[in-house]
């Protein structure tokens, strides 16, 4: 929990607040961005919760930060708040929640399939998410965009059973990773799953496309809310930022609705908007 005597200025007045151990990821404001906004190189409580809904919506993004920035001045925790993640994106396509400080809050997500879950990226490991993982059916695989974002993986892995998928040129993070991906051709992982080597951002940078339906970036391509279009993260491309525009241009052999990210917010696109958004971004 947050320490209020480290609460922020520029909070609203009222129950929840941001301290200054923040490190300004999206975890709450993806979750509650009515709630959360930004600050000075940090998140702020910008509105407090009015009903319900946002208390719950607030007590899962305080449950959700990485590094414990958010607090409540007398609130104690609702007892349903941990039965409520994964939190419902559509479809069967969830935002798990419980990010981890070891990948910088990166937003981690959970596909339930009836050929075996998928878990995209890893959050700490917590007993509550892996109780829901359990009622949801368990994790055959847990799909690792790249090396920035394996958190708790490995006891992910030992807990369910579940085979770790990385790309080779990033497996250094997870050396006894299950399976590693070699070269840059598109995979087949099921019939509904389709990997997508995308270097950039790191050398073995890869999203993951679900029945061409939800696009999972990673670090390679997320939405701007300020910007209202696409955005990619050149002061964070690690491997090589011409790499990361030939693997932009790529995905426009795909088709998808959906563009969840590990980091920044998610966005659900029209086909030609997208092909437009990519065009900007480049010419940017």
């Amino acid at each position: 929990m947050a320490d209020l005597k480290k609460r922020l200025k520029g909070n609203a007045e009222g129950e929840f607040f941001v301290d200054s151990s923040c490190i300004d990821c999206s975890v709450c404001r993806e979750i509650a961005p009515d709630i959360f906004g930004d600050g000075d190189e940090t998140a702020l409580v910008v509105r407090q919760p009015s009903d319900e809904d946002g208390i719950r919506r607030a007590f899962q993004a305080l449950v959700s930060c990485p590094v414990s920035a958010i607090g409540t001045v007398s609130l104690k925790m609702r007892k349903d708040i941990q039965d409520s993640f994964p939190i419902p994106i559509e479809d069967n396509a969830f935002l798990i929640g419980y990010a981890s400080r070891r990948s910088y809050g990166c937003l981690s997500y959970l596909i339930v399939r009836e050929a075996g879950n998928v878990m995209v990226d890893s959050p700490r490991f917590a007993k509550p998410v892996v109780r829901r993982i359990k009622d949801l059916g368990g994790l055959r695989y847990i799909f690792l965009t790249h090396e920035d974002d394996v958190a708790d993986s490995e006891i992910y892995a030992r807990e369910f059973g579940a085979e770790r998928i990385i790309h080779f040129e990033d497996s250094s993070s997870v050396p006894d990773a299950e399976v590693k991906i070699r070269g840059y051709d598109p995979v087949d992982l099921d019939r509904d799953l389709l990997i997508i080597p995308t270097p950039g951002h790191t050398k073995g940078h890869m999203v993951l496309l679900y029945r061409e339906k939800f696009l999972f970036t990673g670090d390679h391509l997320a939405w701007s809310r300020s910007k209202k279009r696409l955005v990619a993260f050149k002061d964070y491309c690690w491997h090589s930022w011409e790499e990361l525009k030939r693997s932009m241009v790529r995905l426009l052999d795909f088709r998808f609705e959906w563009v969840l990210p590990g980091h920044g917010y998610r966005a659900k696109i029209k086909r030609d908007e997208f092909e437009r958004f990519v065009e900007d971004l480049l010419k940017e």
